[in-house]
């Protein structure tokens, strides 16, 4: 993370179109590689694969997280044309190899949904895109509104106050002090989910809906965007990268995932003016 000073976009804000700071979070987005298509159709007991195809090229990153095993006779690209189906998705893959940050070798594979009206466009295009690199900038535009999927940062097992931040009992309290007072009423004769208690906290899977693209750096050779000596526990910045606002979920190393807003209710949408991207050491370079 670092702070940055833009143009209040906010219509609503006491200062809107003043310059404020504002703090931004810096994300690198490499490309991802496409390897495969899919085809689902929707039935009584759910969504099913009907149709599969796979790229000719081969990785040897990519054999370690599937192996691969000889193609069956559906898995063409003459019957992935003619496969009755509801739905396609892409099948793709990231590329750690670079990034600097990541010390991982082993790419993070999963399907992305190809959306659009006509559902023969959306099958020609998951075909055309077979073996090719999907760019931020060609998905996104500077002062979008997106969501953002990822994983917080894990806590392991804590307590009734550190978790739920419930007050302390009174220093009279006989036995414990960091607990909950009560366990619920007699009836019913169970403890119900709301009541705060220990477990595990962090590494959940959270959405942040209607987070905003301030700026997407194609070149950070030509545009610095990392600050002296790197991001603390990540590194410098090498691939693209999306300054987005606010804050993020996770550690700085761990993959997120950005989607279409399934809440927005903006209609048009205009680029951020940002003015300054602090570069400042945070760690005294």
């Amino acid at each position: 993370m670092t702070h940055a000073f833009i143009v209040d976009y906010r219509k609503r804000s006491t200062t809107a179109g003043q310059e404020v700071s504002v703090p931004v979070t810096v994300i690198e987005t490499p490309p991802i590689h496409v390897v495969g298509a899919r085809l689902y159709r929707s039935d009584p007991y759910g969504s099913r694969v009907v149709g599969e195809v796979w790229s000719e090229e081969s990785h040897d990153e990519v054999d370690r997280a599937i192996p691969r095993h000889p193609a069956s006779p559906s898995a063409t690209v003459d019957s992935f044309k003619a496969a009755p189906a509801d739905d396609v998705r892409l099948i793709v893959h990231t590329e750690p190899w670079l990034v600097t940050g990541v010390g991982s070798k082993t790419p993070d594979i999963f399907e992305v949904r190809v959306s659009g009206d006509g559902f023969e466009d959306r099958r020609s295009f998951a075909l055309s895109q077979l073996g090719k690199e999907v760019t931020i900038d060609q998905v996104a535009k500077e002062g979008e509104f997106w969501d953002l999927i990822g994983v917080t940062k894990g806590k392991g097992f804590q307590g009734h106050i550190q978790r739920w931040g419930v007050h302390l009992q009174p220093h009279k309290n006989s036995k414990h002090r960091r607990m909950i007072g009560t366990l619920g009423p007699h009836n019913p004769s169970f403890v119900t989910y709301r009541i705060p208690q220990a477990g595990q906290m962090g590494y959940h899977r959270r959405t942040v809906y209607n987070i905003r693209l301030l700026k997407i750096v194609r070149d950070p050779k030509t545009e610095t965007v990392a600050p002296k000596g790197g991001y603390l526990h990540y590194g410098a910045v090498r691939s693209s990268c999306v300054i987005v606002h606010g804050t993020v979920p996770g550690p700085s190393k761990r993959l997120l995932r950005f989607r279409m807003p399934i809440r927005s209710q903006v209609a048009s949408v205009e680029k951020v003016d940002v003015r300054f991207l602090s570069t400042a050491s945070k760690q005294g370079v």
